[in-house]
This record gives C-alpha cells, sequence and structure tokens, in this order.
C-alpha cells in the first residue's frame, strides 16, 4: 500500500483537512490549480454508524453538503479492503460499506486522493444513516 494514504505521515491528513501547502513560516499557502477539480465517482452510505460511541453528539454537526476524510485501514481484521470515514474535524462515523469498497481502496493504494460529502441524513430511532457521494480529487 502506498504511504501516502497513511493517516499517520501527516501531509494526506493535512492536504485533506486544508486543502493547501505551507511556506517556510507556517502559514497556508493559496496555490492557483488551474486544472483542481472533483470528480464524482459514486452514491453509497456510511457504514457502521451505530457503532460508533459517541454519534449522538456528533450528528447534529453532521450537515449536508460536508466534507468527509477518508483513510485506508488495510490491516483491519474484518476487511483488507477497509477504509475509515472521519469528519473533517478527524471523528471516525464509520466505513465505506465493504461492497463497496474494493475499487476505492485500489485507487487509494495507488495514491489517488478520495473524499465524500454527505448528501443526505436520516435519524432512524438510534440508527443515523448517511448517504455519500464519493468523489476523487484530481489537482
Amino acid at each position: 500500500m502506498s504511504d501516502l494514504a497513511n493517516k499517520e505521515d501527516g501531509f494526506l491528513e493535512f492536504i485533506h483537512r486544508h486543502g493547501s501547502a505551507i511556506d517556510n513560516h507556517g502559514m497556508g499557502l493559496d496555490i492557483p490549480k488551474p486544472f483542481e477539480r472533483e470528480i464524482y465517482l459514486f452514491d453509497t452510505y456510511v457504514a457502521g454508524t451505530t457503532h460508533i460511541e459517541d454519534m449522538e453528539d456528533i450528528e447534529p454537526t453532521l450537515l449536508i453538503g460536508n466534507k468527509l476524510i477518508f483513510f485506508r485501514e488495510p490491516d483491519n481484521q474484518y476487511d483488507p479492503q477497509a477504509i475509515k470515514v472521519e469528519t473533517t474535524d478527524g471523528q471516525k462515523i464509520g466505513y465505506i460499506p465493504q461492497q463497496d469498497n474494493l475499487i476505492f481502496s485500489r485507487l487509494m493504494d495507488a495514491g489517488k486522493l478520495l473524499f465524500g460529502k454527505i448528501h443526505s441524513k436520516e435519524i432512524r430511532g438510534d440508527w443515523v444513516k448517511l448517504e455519500m457521494r464519493i468523489y476523487l480529487y484530481e489537482g
């Protein structure tokens, strides 16, 4: 797996959260990217929201259009293609469903930057159903 897809590296996480580079003074640079774009790939949902302990506290912050960040978990004991879904604040909210993650995990392992956006939210008792759209960032 590409080291660029590991959260622990920090670089990919920084780009995910801030979308810019840092100059020599620690200030963010807004580098013009004329060919930068978000390419829509797929509609799916966030799996495993019922297993998130603080979901009742996180749920009010989950708004339509919010960006979701993806991180590969190749050492996941249940699924070697697992892709964890987090908010931009670093709160884990679930996973891309196993039946949908094979191609996306391969793209991420090849160094591609994927992310999601919340498309709809529905609360059914204790379950927070989050529909999301998956995008490829090309820039």
